[in-house]
């Protein structure tokens, strides 16, 4: 990677040309250490439109993002069953990858995909971006700092304003893998590993199966309790809320909204703006301090975070919340575990293990 190593612009092909490989793209575009080489898509209407917007090539063939000696990093939008390919393929050519979430729907392919690039992970980053929110990046801090003293409970509020379409459902993995994902990495950010999780989905869509919403209380190692709250549908809006509690105090992020004037009058009491309308918006920030950090870490040669390693423990996680839902009992991580070599028994129904 002779760029990196001279301290050029890091050049960066985009795999998928969606709407998170448009998000990426812009990303790229934006940050000062790097150039948008490349974009691909199997879709050439796709690829064209997103690369000739942005002055670059495009490439209906990923295969060429993997021979193209100009490109130093790559980020992986493409659709899921893709992932595992398209890192190994590109730890493979000698680029860094920051992979969007999850790395596989498939814990296995997960660990199969570990073992092909062992010795080569710390040049994978996976894309939690919620971590580089600034709100969550200063609760962390803080947290550390011992602001809240050990802490007790965490409560992450996750509803989004509307559903996405069947067809994305359907693809998707399901509520848990597809969405709380995110929320089961923050858990793990602010407290450590999970030790059970227990979880509840709210009512089955008949054409999707997939649940409309849930509530799952984890245990973390530590001792402290989390609660993820989350829906697919929201009529006040994007509703993004993180509040960490200990003895010592307490760490809240509210809503954002477009602006912080609020209006008062005969009618209302400090009547404000709706929250920012989805994740495009609330987290643009995040996205591009998330294009920053993995900048970063190709250049310093350090493991970013989060890494791969991280991405399964989220997946493992999300498992878990699939089988308590399913059987209505707490589910100990060790339970789902593959890589545990003894097995651990079940938790009685209902119980805390």
């Amino acid at each position: 990677m002779s760029a990196t190593a001279a301290g050029d612009v890091l050049n960066v092909a985009v795999i998928g040309a969606g709407r998170i490989g448009r998000v990426h793209a812009r990303s790229v575009l934006a940050h000062p250490g790097t150039r948008l080489a490349l974009v691909a898509d199997a879709s050439p209407v796709a690829a064209r439109e997103v690369a000739e917007s942005a002055g670059t090539r495009w490439t209906d063939q990923v295969d060429d993002v993997f021979a193209d000696d100009q490109v130093d990093a790559v980020v992986v939008a493409s659709p899921t069953p893709f992932h595992v390919d398209h890192i190994v393929a590109g730890v493979a050519s000698g680029k860094a990858v920051l992979t969007e979430k999850p790395v596989d729907l498939d814990l296995r392919r997960v660990d199969a995909c570990l073992e092909q690039i062992r010795g080569s992970e710390h040049r994978v980053m996976v894309g939690f971006n919620r971590r580089f929110d600034a709100g969550i990046q200063e609760i962390r801090q803080r947290v550390l700092a011992g602001d809240v003293g050990e802490v007790e409970q965490v409560v992450v509020t996750s509803r989004d304003p509307s559903p996405p379409s069947p067809e994305y459902i359907a693809s998707s993995g399901g509520i848990f893998r597809d969405m709380t994902i995110h929320d089961l990495d923050m858990v793990r950010f602010l407290v450590g590993e999970v030790a059970t999780v227990q979880a509840t989905g709210h009512q089955l869509d008949p054409v999707t199966g997939d649940h409309h919403g849930a509530v799952l209380v984890l245990t973390a190692r530590s001792g402290a309790l989390a609660t993820i709250v989350n829906s697919r549908h929201n009529a006040s809006g994007y509703d993004q809320r993180v509040e960490v509690v200990g003895p010592r105090g307490a760490l809240s992020q509210a809503n954002h909204r477009p602006t912080a004037v609020s209006y008062s009058s005969a009618e209302f009491s400090d009547r404000q703006r709706p929250w920012v309308n989805f994740f495009l918006e609330r987290y643009a920030q995040a996205y591009a301090a998330e294009l920053d950090a993995f900048v970063r870490a190709v250049r310093t040669g350090e493991a970013p975070s989060p890494g791969i390693a991280d991405g399964r423990a989220a997946l493992l996680l999300a498992d878990c919340a699939v089988r308590s839902a399913a059987t209505g009992r707490a589910v100990a991580v060790e339970e789902l575990d593959p890589a545990t070599a003894t097995a651990v028994a079940p938790t009685t129904a209902g119980g805390q293990q």
